[in-house]
């Protein structure tokens, strides 16, 4: 496994790659639900790229850019049994150099849900995978359904920008309980991880009226703002039930639906989300 840092030794090491080249970009501190998209990747490609890069563009002004939780170590350890051919693991001086100013935008996509709690959130995640798109050169690239507006912007941008490759989004981990794997759950100690169940149990509730025949959006939001507010750790950012490829909000539920929400929980920020229809 090679693992390098800077531009000139990524560009060297990729020429090594042959065949299909998967890319899975991560911002390190991995879990289970990083590790299920490596070897999804392994399966389909036959050289991967792990890309490991806490982007501090897109976190803002009051948000943990500072104590996200990184263990470059770690990582490594738990990437090199997977077969992983190439680690790239650049600084923000690599990324960003004296002087940087040019930004990737999506526009209406961006708009609502977390682009609304957090604005500045994704023209730093656009900029950041458009370059390690650009660096890497994959054939595809590997994103989990948890951060599922972010999947929807990526797979508009690489359209809209005509990048050769694929966007393979790929199932939310879970815990045995329910609670969708994040790095941010180490922040969860005693009665939280408790309480963050109520994100799953607000999706479960809009799901099983779903699964009844309930097709009315505001009445299945209004089923998962109920399980949120019976929870008094619970501080409720967004629900939503929107239309999966244009995250436009639904008054009826007709087809392929997003069913998502950010919830605090304690001073933890949580999204989880479920894809019905």
């Amino acid at each position: 496994m090679m693992i390098v840092s800077s531009l000139d030794e990524l560009r060297s090491a990729r020429l090594l790659l042959d065949g299909t080249v998967g890319l899975v970009p991560t911002m390190g501190y991995l879990h289970e639900g990083h590790l299920s998209l490596i070897r999804r990747a392994k399966a389909e490609c036959k050289s991967v790229v792990v890309s490991i890069f806490v982007n501090p563009t897109q976190f803002g002004p009051n948000e943990d850019l500072a104590k996200y939780p990184r263990d470059l170590e770690r990582d490594l350890k738990l990437i090199e049994p997977l077969g992983v051919d190439l680690v790239w693991n650049p600084t923000a001086e690599v990324m960003y150099p004296n002087g940087y100013q040019t930004w990737v935008e999506v526009e209406a996509l961006t708009k609502g849900l977390e682009g609304a709690m957090r604005p500045s959130h994704f023209r730093g995640v656009t900029t950041v995978v458009a370059k390690l798109f650009n660096a890497v050169q994959p054939h595809k690239a590997y994103f989990g359904q948890k951060d599922a507006q972010q999947a929807a912007v990526i797979r508009r941008m690489t359209q809209d920008l005509n990048f050769p490759l694929e966007v393979v989004v790929c199932p939310i981990v879970r815990e045995a309980d329910g609670l969708a794997m994040s790095s941010r759950n180490k922040y969860l100690e005693g009665d939280d991880r408790k309480a963050a169940l109520v994100l799953f149990q607000a999706l479960s509730a809009a799901k099983e009226a779903y699964e009844t025949g309930e097709r009315d959006a505001e009445t299945l939001r209004r089923k998962m703002k109920e399980v949120i507010a019976a929870e008094p750790r619970a501080q409720m950012q967004y629900v939503s039930c929107a239309d999966y490829d244009s995250l436009e909000e639904l008054e009826t539920v007709t087809g392929k639906t997003l069913f998502s929400m950010a919830v605090l929980i304690g001073k933890t920020r949580l999204i989880d989300n479920f894809v019905l229809g």
